[in-house]
């Protein structure tokens, strides 16, 4: 099986990779959109770990595309700010997964073989428990960012909130459930 996996800090997609590899996949590596495109043409993979943050932009972008090169691929998408909203977006653009890091790479390889009748993606994404006023909050944002593309003055402008202090909640670690 070919796996692409497109993650932009360099030591974790070697990791990635050499641990993929030892559990018998053929690895492509990618570290921005624009190569990431270019490997999926040369190899076609079956299967894609796409980080949800490329350096400035969304691996979001990155599903769609992707899809139009290999149709049949899996793509799981790893986030170290995991949200429901963009968990949500991602299987509506086409993701197989949304896994949160770190992630073991036995989960990982899981998501490439699990059948997509079994466990939806989406329902595998969201919390049984009742979520904290904080992680609300979170997801709020997440879903207002997703909203407005990224772009952080526009967000801030519609969550009624200074730049700045949205930048400084974007900077934190995502609250636990």
């Amino acid at each position: 099986m070919q796996v692409l996996v497109i993650e932009d800090d360099e030591t974790f997609n070697a990791v990635l990779s050499r641990a993929l590899t030892r559990h018998g996949f053929e690895v492509a590596r990618a570290t921005n959109a624009e190569a990431a495109l270019d490997a999926a043409r040369a190899a076609l993979p079956d299967a894609v770990v796409l980080d949800l943050n490329l350096g400035s932009s969304s691996g979001l972008h990155l599903i769609r595309p992707l899809l139009d090169i290999a149709p049949a691929c899996r793509i799981v998408v790893l986030t170290g700010y995991a949200s429901i909203a963009t968990a949500v977006e991602a299987i509506k653009l086409g993701a197989t997964q949304y896994l949160a890091k770190p992630v073991e790479v036995e989960a990982i390889v899981a998501a490439f073989e699990t059948d997509e009748e079994s466990v939806p993606a989406a329902e595998a994404a969201l919390p049984s428990d009742p979520l904290s006023v904080s992680r609300l909050e979170w997801e709020h944002i997440q879903r207002v960012l997703l909203e407005n593309d990224g772009n952080i003055s526009s967000t801030a402008r519609a969550l009624k909130m200074h730049r700045r202090t949205l930048q400084r909640k974007l900077a934190k670690r995502p609250v636990r459930a």
